[in-house]
């Protein structure tokens, strides 16, 4: 005897669930995944199409995933609780980019700095002013956070930023912030602010390298713009 008590599409998000328990994503859709992230929050909706309406709408797998709650739920079957799983995918990644220390790696050019960052920083709603220290093979030492909030030079003192690569032997240090504008041209302060601690950094011997502003869509250097 059929059971209507049970949740649509049960046999088909277990099949999901079974598949990626297997083997992970291989093989999946792109609307597979949106699919199995709305499920987490839906526990007796066929999501399937839902899905496949939000990958239509953002242009892809890259575009549902990095849109907002608010924006999801401008699509149809799409509310606050079964948003619940791309929010928490979004919100795990960001921590994820914040805490992850690659071991070993070095940056060769700023786009891969920018690269690293944009998840780190890039999508913040404030501006965040972090120092990347560096081995003298440019291999990433430790990453601090200086300031959150408007940039400005009375908040961005020299010794917060020398004082941490002085104790862990620092050669080399890449600043960087985020424009949550978008606009990446750097402001007279971010000059300013480069200015006063690349000279500090001829004092010591710890080389500032690079200052990059970094925004969701992009980034620039200071460097590459000559203003180093």
């Amino acid at each position: 005897m059929k059971n209507n008590n049970l949740p649509i599409g049960l046999g088909h998000r277990k099949r999901l669930r079974d598949r990626f328990l297997k083997s992970g994503l291989n093989g999946f859709l792109d609307y597979e995944i949106i699919e199995l992230l709305l499920t987490l929050g839906t526990p007796r909706r066929d999501c399937k199409q839902i899905a496949k309406n939000a990958i239509k709408e953002f242009k892809g797998l890259r575009g549902v995933l990095d849109s907002t709650s608010e924006d999801l739920q401008k699509i149809n079957g799409i509310g606050q609780s079964n948003a619940f799983g791309i929010k928490l995918f979004q919100e795990i990644s960001q921590l994820y980019a914040k805490i992850k220390i690659p071991i070993k790696i070095s940056f060769k050019n700023p786009k891969e700095v920018a690269n690293y960052l944009k998840e780190k920083i890039g999508k913040e709603k404030k501006e965040h002013f972090i120092a990347i220290y560096l081995d003298s093979q440019n291999r990433i030492i430790s990453i601090n956070d200086i300031s959150i909030g408007i940039l400005d030079s009375s908040l961005v003192h020299p010794r917060e930023v020398f004082q941490p690569a002085i104790s862990q032997l620092a050669a080399n240090i890449i600043l960087a912030h985020n424009h949550p504008s978008g606009d990446l041209n750097p402001s007279i302060e971010d000059i300013k602010i480069t200015q006063r601690l690349s000279s500090v950094g001829e004092i010591t011997g710890i080389n500032i390298i690079d200052h990059i502003i970094i925004a969701s869509h992009g980034y620039m250097s200071l460097k590459e713009k000559k203003l180093i």
